[in-house]
């Protein structure tokens, strides 16, 4: 029984610490609330032991802040962290995207032709919906690129700009046509052009970085 118990724990783990992550992202828990265990325990039926290390990850990820006799709080939005960012992401996300051409599988690319058939319903999507599908292709790119250290990177940058996105959601008009952009690259991906797929994503993360900026400080 005692070997049984590790892989529960990690699993009862992982799925809080999606659950916190998206919580915090969505910005259901706001930026300076305080993390309260015990609510949390109660509302995703997960004990202690779980939610805290969920929580220790959240922190290593700066998503959290531990302050001594204090207690545990989100940590705060700084839009102009976007910026920076970007100039992160456009590197990094761009790799992704030329190793992905490269080195996608099939089964990557049936991933890759559901993506683009599901960008051709966007009308019907709401700004959510279109946000969860921006981040769906996000992820499925770097799958794709088969690098585990990358990917975990771009996982990391990606949430710490989703969460900035989530503060210009009811404003960004723009947010369609942005979605609508991953066309190109997942098309270059389906077909194996490394180049194509690496200068489109570039584009993209800083063409959307500045669609958000506008939104969110007008200039």
């Amino acid at each position: 029984m005692g070997v049984l118990e590790p892989p529960a724990t990690a699993s009862l783990a992982d799925r809080a610490y999606d659950a916190i992550r998206d919580m915090i992202v969505s910005l259901e828990l706001r930026p300076g609330a305080v993390i309260d265990e015990r609510r949390l325990m109660q509302q995703l039926g997960i004990g202690r032991t779980p939610i805290r290390e969920a929580l220790r990850t959240l922190a290593q990820e700066g998503l959290v802040e531990v302050y001594p006799r204090r207690g545990m709080f989100v940590t705060s939005v700084e839009i102009h962290d976007l910026a920076s960012l970007a100039e992160v992401r456009s590197v990094l996300e761009g790799s992704a995207a030329r190793l992905a051409a490269e080195r996608a599988t099939d089964t990557d690319r049936d991933a890759v032709s559901a993506l683009l058939a599901e960008l051709e319903q966007h009308e019907a999507l709401g700004q959510r919906q279109l946000m969860a599908l921006d981040e769906r292709i996000h992820r499925q790119v770097y799958r794709a690129a088969h690098n585990e250290f990358l990917e975990s990177s771009l996982e990391r940058y990606y949430v710490l700009a989703l969460r900035i996105w989530y503060l210009a959601l009811d404003q960004a008009r723009e947010l369609e046509q942005a979605v609508l952009d991953h066309r190109e690259i997942l098309e270059a991906i389906r077909d194996g052009d490394a180049d194509r797929a690496e200068g489109a994503m570039r584009r993209h993360v800083l063409e959307f970085e500045e669609t958000m900026r506008r939104v969110l400080v007008g200039v």
